[in-house]
């Protein structure tokens, strides 16, 4: 091959590999959804829960202070929220989630729990836990939110512990995977 042909295919060439590297360089990236930015928002609605509304309250903010993807607001009047709360005469309950936006879970804050010496903001933000998929860790410690009324009614802690809030985070990483949904059991935490 004479050496004119040869330089006209290598300029061909490496016009043809410049050409494709611009249209690559051209493309608009492909942005990555940012995980740390996506926060779960969950409305409740106390309406039902007299008596209960400063143990709600502070139980709600004691998760939103714990945990960072998801939180949780209460409900304007006649809207729709995903945790409805009531006040029952019975022993505090609650249907296990983790509850996703457009489901609905339920609390019976009971005051029957109340009557035997528990605390009634350790009680709101324990059954708020199970709301957020956890389930009862009995017996356990104090330390644990989630070992309930097997903590006894001295304890009067109603903040998650490291492992508590590592797992609603895991719950609420990756809301909008189909196969996650509420597990549906109705968890009664009498001792």
């Amino acid at each position: 091959m004479p050496l004119a042909t040869w330089i006209k295919a290598g300029t061909s060439a490496t016009a043809l590999v410049l050409a494709a590297a611009g249209t690559a360089s051209a493309a608009p990236a492909v942005q990555q959804p940012d995980a740390r930015a996506a926060v779960v928002t969950l409305r409740y609605d106390d309406s039902r829960a007299a008596g209960w509304e400063a143990a709600i309250a502070a139980g709600v903010a004691s998760w939103n202070a714990g945990v960072t993807n998801v939180k949780l607001v209460e409900a304007t009047p006649g809207s729709a929220a995903e945790i409805v709360i009531v006040a029952t005469s019975g022993w505090p309950q609650a249907t296990l989630g983790p509850v996703r936006p457009g489901r609905q879970v339920r609390v019976e804050l009971g005051s029957q729990a109340v009557n035997d010496g528990y605390n009634k903001t350790r009680i709101a933000a324990h059954e708020l836990g199970h709301s957020l998929g956890l389930p009862d860790t009995k017996p356990g410690p104090c330390s644990q939110l989630m070992s309930g009324s097997s903590a006894g009614t001295s304890c009067t802690s109603a903040v998650p512990n490291a492992t508590e809030r590592s797992r609603v985070q895991s719950n609420y990483a990756n809301v909008f995977a189909a196969s996650v949904v509420t597990d549906g059991r109705t968890l009664v935490d009498a001792p």
